[in-house]
């Protein structure tokens, strides 16, 4: 009781020190608030980057491998001129690998035709990406429909002139809705729509299906080459519910070597892909630019911190005969102390606050402005308030204790 008491004496103090001198404190916010303002924003940003990255990593797929002429990763000396010789994926081996495989539940064959124009009536939408796939494709994608429904397994073994279309495409075409049951020209063709794609939103890898065509791959293979380089033909792999990723890519691995007839020690003419490879370089970018965000905000709260321990070094020398008085009078060594870090640790808690309140305006702006999903991570704010805290401490623990070790006879004169 005795402690709190004193707690609660000091914190008056410290208050009505921080009121009698508001252009000093406000001064003293300033470099604070900025400190805590650029942690907070530095990490949020990050955080914010990565979390959209990832999202667009997701639809991918955890589960899946991506078979391809060409890998994910690279670096300063990627060999592109021998991946450029690779063979693409052929659908003999998507059928010899539907037929060997012990640990996939499916496996498809995907192409892309990119920028072409769709009409409807008058209406025309170009730009467009159109994919072609075989079956299995909604189980080695994740996706979702807005409207209508997934090819049956006789559209997609006949080749049926049918199409799956993405959000936006729709709302252009038919801004009445009503997309599911007409009709489209698409490549020279008319094709039904029985299907419309959720809306995903913009998507900082590309990937999105709002301006998306699917089509069963046996209907595209009346119109063009599903096999050629230009169409970047890919075979998608996921593994059965338990199976573990390192599984599914051995077996793919030792199935495509048999296919294609690679002897022993000869190296693979093919690239397995996974959404981990994406993840594992992800997360050191951000490991390097959290690192980086937080060396910039130590910086800015440091210069905040010194500003902090001067004015409480002008603070204690303005008050130095009222400390000799309170001494004189039974003040014990930890009060006086007490008092001058209490207002230093307020001082910077104030700053964090603002500096917190400025990073919730700024997250309101851009989330409203660009339509980004911002992320303000409650670890990163404990972070700032913490930071804030340790900077008061630290700041106000030699002024206090240089008030606190005052002769009161010495004090009282200096008036």
């Amino acid at each position: 009781m005795i402690f709190l008491k004193l707690f609660r004496e000091s914190f008056l103090f410290a208050n009505d020190a921080l009121r009698q001198n508001k252009l000093r404190t406000f001064l003293s916010l300033v470099g604070v608030t900025i400190g805590i303002f650029t942690i907070i924003s530095v990490f949020s940003a990050v955080d914010t980057l990565r979390n959209n990255l990832q999202k667009s990593v997701n639809k991918l797929g955890s589960n899946s491998i991506y078979i391809q002429k060409w890998p994910w990763v690279g670096g300063p000396d990627f060999p592109w001129w021998k991946y450029m010789q690779r063979p693409d994926p052929k659908l003999r081996e998507f059928d010899e690998l539907q037929k060997r495989s012990q640990t996939a539940e499916a496996i498809s064959y995907e192409i892309t035709i990119d920028n072409r124009i769709i009409r409807y009536k008058s209406h025309t939408v170009d730009g467009v990406e159109i994919d072609a796939a075989t079956q299995d494709h909604d189980k080695t994608w994740n996706f979702d429909l807005a409207e209508g429904r997934y090819f049956t397994d006789l559209e997609s073994r006949t080749g049926s002139p049918a199409a799956i279309i993405g959000f936006d495409i729709a709302q252009d075409l038919f801004p009445d809705g009503g997309a599911v049951g007409k009709q489209l020209k698409i490549m020279g063709r008319n094709v039904t729509v029985i299907g419309v794609f959720k809306k995903e939103g913009n998507d900082m890898l590309g990937i999105s299906a709002d301006k998306q065509i699917l089509l069963p791959l046996n209907y595209a293979k009346n119109l063009i080459d599903v096999e050629n380089t230009s169409r970047q033909p890919n075979i998608i792999v996921r593994g059965k519910p338990g199976v573990k990723d390192v599984e599914v890519e051995s077996e793919m691995e030792g199935l495509m070597r048999s296919i294609r007839r690679l002897r022993p020690g000869e190296e693979d003419n093919f690239s397995l892909n996974k959404t981990s490879l994406l993840s594992n370089q992800l997360d050191k970018v951000f490991t390097v630019l959290h690192t980086v965000g937080l060396i910039i905000g130590l910086f800015s709260i440091l210069v905040g911190g010194f500003g902090i321990a001067n004015i409480m070094f002008v603070s204690v020398k303005e008050r130095t005969n009222i400390i000799g008085i309170q001494k004189s009078l039974g003040a014990k060594s930890y009060f006086i102390l007490l008092q001058f870090l209490i207002e230093s640790i307020i001082l910077c808690l104030m700053g964090g606050v603002v500096g917190l309140g400025l990073v919730y305006g700024a997250t309101a702006l851009v989330s409203a402005a660009a339509d980004i999903q911002v992320v303000l991570d409650i670890k990163n704010v404990i972070i700032g308030i913490g930071t804030s805290v340790t900077i008061g401490v630290i700041s106000g623990i030699v002024p206090a204790y240089a008030a606190s070790r005052m002769d009161p006879v010495e004090a009282i004169r200096s008036n």
